[in-house]
């Protein structure tokens, strides 16, 4: 099985609708495919209806959090999507990023940078924008070369010279949130250095004993020696290891199914879950 546990659609920052990235989560040979936009689960009827046969949908989200001024994501995997206590932070989450987004645009101004709201919000589309959707406008007007290079001090990354932060979850109240709708946790991209600043591993061990499933190992923004050091960490503090691709569409170049998670990871994640199950297409598999 090829398993990729985690991409995003137009819902938030990515480029496929979610119709399109299950299909094209099918043509890249997945088996299953989560869907995790940031903050919302706008994107999962219009997955789920054009599902296709053999492709299995996992339903989740990538949650904004901060702890200690560091920001983190948190991928909540399988939960109750109508859970009313979650879905409001998701809600303020979501609430913040149209003013925080006009911030960011305003510095840039006054930077020198010809970037407007029309601009940006023209990205965005039907999306929930974000500091990805920025980005490409500096792309667009020539600033940078490409979306990665708009993560940078000298621009978007935290404490950036145009950053703005937003409302986001403190991460040990986001892993009571999501286990109490039932779902599974992990935590994206945990050393991803050249994002910016990366919590210490003491914090990783904190959130572990507060009932942090699992971290995502395989990733594209993690070299092999920090994968080894990842994976060491999982097992020192009983944790799931997986692999996912991030996957954005153009927006980035990591492909579906770049990185992948393994079979007996993926069962663990499903048995775990209560407040959602996977959801087969015609022919899928599908079985907890």
């Amino acid at each position: 099985m090829r398993i990729d546990l985690h991409t995003h659609s137009t819902a938030s920052d990515g480029t496929d609708t979610p119709a399109e990235l299950v299909r094209n989560a099918a043509a890249a040979g997945l088996d299953v495919v989560a869907l995790t936009d940031h903050d919302t689960t706008r994107g999962y009827p219009e997955a789920i209806s054009a599902l296709p046969e053999g492709l299995t949908l996992v339903t989740g989200a990538e949650l904004s959090c901060r702890i200690d001024g560091v920001g983190l994501h948190m991928l909540a995997y399988l939960f109750d999507p109508e859970e009313p206590e979650l879905a409001r932070e998701r809600e303020l989450v979501r609430d913040d990023r149209v003013p925080r987004a006009r911030g960011m645009v305003a510095k840039l101004q006054e930077l020198g940078v010809p970037i407007t709201w029309e601009q940006v919000a023209r990205i965005a589309g039907d999306g929930s924008v974000g500091r990805p959707h920025v980005a490409e406008a500096l792309v667009e007007l020539g600033i940078v070369d490409s979306v990665s290079d708009a993560f940078v001090p000298d621009w978007l990354a935290d404490g950036g010279r145009a950053y703005v932060g937003k409302h986001e979850l403190d991460p040990f109240d986001a892993i009571r949130l999501v286990k109490a709708a039932g779902g599974v946790t992990v935590f994206a991209h945990p050393l991803a250095v050249k994002r910016g600043e990366v919590v210490p591993e003491s914090a990783i061990a904190e959130l572990a004993a507060a009932g942090l499933d699992g971290i995502e190992v395989d990733h594209t923004d993690h070299d092999e020696p920090t994968r080894a050091r990842l994976r060491g960490l999982a097992r020192e503090l009983g944790l799931l290891p997986t692999g996912s691709s991030d996957y954005h569409g153009s927006r980035k170049t990591a492909r579906l199914g770049e990185c992948t998670t393994d079979p007996e990871i993926y069962g663990e994640i499903t048995r775990r879950a209560t407040g959602a199950f996977p959801v087969p297409g015609a022919g899928g598999s599908g079985r907890r």
